[in-house]
């Protein structure tokens, strides 16, 4: 299933949360559906098999669509109460930098602040002059887990997603003692969406093309075959440390071809488009402003 959240036009202040009959089409608005539906997806993971099997329904009924010119997409989760971020992820991108290959997950994280929808622009901050691109796969944690096992972890995952881990280069690399938060923190720094694909509906999240394209052209252009630590172990690392709980966000790592590295360098601007793609999941189009 592919799970959303929208609100309606004529009804701008109210989350709702759905499921699209396919990419691109219409949605099935849950609460409508059944009244005793959350409106909010972090809601609906909280109550478990109970929600996912409403959702199911709802969406073979055929009933309760709202036409997607009705609605405007927002990120599939707001307020996480955690935004975890692997770094260096990628081997192609470790090579990119002639760096070594991790031998344990990089973690850092982002603010709940940084998490904007799908097609809402990136804003740029005045206090940088390196914005960059990052696409990156995304999942959300759908129920309550410590000390999780490799072999347990995916049934802890609710569904993937796409990201833009927009970074501020010069705060990440030159400032803050090059500890990464405040670059990677900035509000708007998270695009995310347009759905959570649940893991049932994606046959392999290690197996899916990835890309990015800024005003069209291509920047990046790889395969979540390449992330060193696969969702399985980022999960049971992660967890040793803290308890993961519905609605939180985990980005993956992003492939080569990142703005920083380039020869020369090259940063977003007011007027770029950027377009983050992941195979089975779809596609985010934020504008800079």
């Amino acid at each position: 299933m592919r799970l959303v959240q929208f609100h309606r036009h004529c009804d701008e202040g109210a989350i709702r949360v759905g499921v699209e009959q396919a990419e691109g089409l219409g949605v099935v608005d849950l609460k409508t559906f059944d009244p005793s539906m959350p409106t909010t997806m972090r809601g609906l993971l909280e109550l478990g098999e109970k929600g996912i099997e409403c959702a199911q329904r709802a969406l073979s009924s055929g009933q309760c669509v709202l036409n997607r010119s009705d609605i405007k997409l927002l990120s599939p989760i707001l307020a996480p109460e955690k935004v975890v971020c692997v770094g260096m992820n990628y081997r192609d991108h470790c090579l990119e930098q002639n760096a070594p290959i991790p031998s344990e997950p990089i973690i850092f994280n982002k603010f709940p602040n940084v998490i904007t929808g799908p097609y809402d622009d990136i804003i740029l901050p005045s206090e940088s002059q390196e914005v960059d691109w990052e696409v990156e796969l995304a999942f959300v944690i759908g129920r309550s887990g410590k000390h999780i096992k490799e072999e347990d972890a995916l049934s802890y995952v609710a569904g993937f997603t796409v990201a833009n881990d927009v970074s501020a280069r010069d705060w990440q690399m030159k400032r803050n003692g090059k500890q990464w938060l405040l670059g990677k923190t900035f509000d708007t720094f998270c695009p995310l969406g347009p759905a959570l694909v649940t893991t049932d509906a994606v046959k392999d999240p290690h197996n899916l093309g990835i890309r990015c394209l800024v005003n069209g052209d291509e920047v990046q252009s790889s395969n979540t075959d390449q992330m060193i630590f696969k969702t399985e172990q980022i999960i049971a690392w992660v967890s040793q440390f803290v308890t993961l709980t519905p609605g939180d966000v985990f980005l993956t790592g992003t492939p080569p071809g990142v703005g920083v590295f380039r020869k020369p360098a090259v940063y977003l601007k007011r007027g770029d488009v950027v377009e983050c793609q992941i195979d089975q999941i779809g596609s985010i189009v934020n504008k800079v402003v």
